[in-house]
């Protein structure tokens, strides 16, 4: 096994065309996510953005893109902001991912949202998640028909919100494509007064976030681009998605609206039109990542499984982490009720603090 470490940018031809090769063979890697475009943005945000290059008797058969830190910590690419992660390679080929991790010199692979389906990650797993999908893939009607056969009152709510907006004077409309700056410099304005109102990490507070949106709206290839979308209701804009999609799907990744017009739930409004958008052009569906949100659940058709964990190797830094989970269930199995959980919260929330800052 031959493995290398090399900035997105660094890569060749031959394995640029691999990585794109895999993408295309593989149903469970159609987020933009696993694009290697999305891996470019990730370099112009981040310095420390690496792919993980393998071959086996000098054939490429997988990449890992990741963010490197120090100590030989490593994130998945995107760092927090990353919803799905994990190999691309030859669909369902075993992957030792400790080896290929040791050969990189990388002692920590910390992962949140790696796809289960991957029995690289399997052995390292500590808890599971799931990716919402809105799945258009018949059309955007046939996704309207599922949806109200299985939730009813949530697609009439839907139905009410749009009937709200017929009603409203100046009338209102969608646009999937609005490149005009002030919509991004909006959705960033909203988001940070969300944050701050709900106590939230406020992930604009780090510049390299910014520049991660920005180097994805620059792109407008056919494999992958950026998406700035906005509801329009009276001549303004009332809701605004930022976002990127593949040839085969589209991600809901920033949206945010207006609070005058949340009688009207535009953020919803605005998903349905992403959806009926997606289905129009093709692709098989809407990625939502994971949360337990309630919009998220009444518009999904089903979730991807993610998996979220540690991969470690005989290192110093593998060897703190491994004791600190060694920790964390220790306190988790011993009778102190809610608070047994609590130091696992902690970390995590560090970990994810310190993703944002590790760039």
């Amino acid at each position: 096994m031959d493995v290398t470490l090399k900035k997105p940018s660094e890569l060749g031809q031959s394995e640029r065309q691999a990585w794109c090769e895999f993408v295309a063979a593989d149903p469970a890697l159609a987020s933009p996510y696993f694009a290697l475009e999305f891996a470019e943005c990730c370099e112009e945000a981040r310095s420390d953005t690496r792919v993980i290059i393998v071959r086996e008797k000098g054939q490429i058969v997988g990449f890992l893109p990741l963010q490197t830190g120090h100590f030989g910590y490593a994130r998945p690419l995107g760092g927090p902001l990353g919803d799905v992660h994990g190999i691309v390679g030859e669909p369902g080929r075993a992957v030792d991912l400790r080896a290929w991790l040791r050969a990189a010199h990388i002692g920590v692979f910390e992962f949140h949202g790696a796809l289960a389906s991957q029995s690289a990650f399997r052995d390292d797993t500590e808890a599971r998640d799931g990716s919402w999908i809105v799945d258009v893939s018949d059309g955007f009607e046939a996704w309207r028909a599922r949806r109200r056969a299985v939730d009813s009152k949530a697609m009439r709510n839907v139905d009410t919100r749009y009937k709200r907006l017929e009603r409203v004077e100046g009338g209102h409309h969608f646009v999937m494509a609005d490149t005009r700056p002030q919509a991004l410099e909006l959705m960033i304005a909203w988001k940070r007064d969300q944050y701050r109102q709900t106590g939230v990490f406020d992930v604009f507070s780090v510049a390299w976030t910014r520049k991660l949106l920005q180097a994805v709206l620059r792109r407008e290839g056919e494999r992958f681009f950026g998406l700035c979308s906005t509801l329009i209701i009276n001549d303004e804009i009332a809701a605004v998605h930022v976002g990127m999609a593949s040839d085969r799907m589209s991600h809901f990744w920033f949206p945010a609206y207006n609070h005058d017009y949340s009688r009207m739930s535009p953020g919803v409004v605005l998903l349905v039109e992403t959806a009926r958008t997606a289905a129009v052009m093709g692709q098989h569906g809407v990625e939502l990542g994971p949360g337990q949100y309630a919009f998220k659940k009444d518009l999904s058709s089903y979730q991807v499984g993610l998996a979220c964990g540690c991969a470690t190797t005989p290192s110093l830094m593998g060897m703190v982490c491994r004791q600190s989970t060694a920790f964390e269930q220790a306190v988790s199995k011993a009778p102190l009720g809610r608070v047994a959980g609590w130091p696992g919260k902690a970390l995590r929330k560090i970990d994810r603090l310190a993703g944002f800052y590790a760039a």
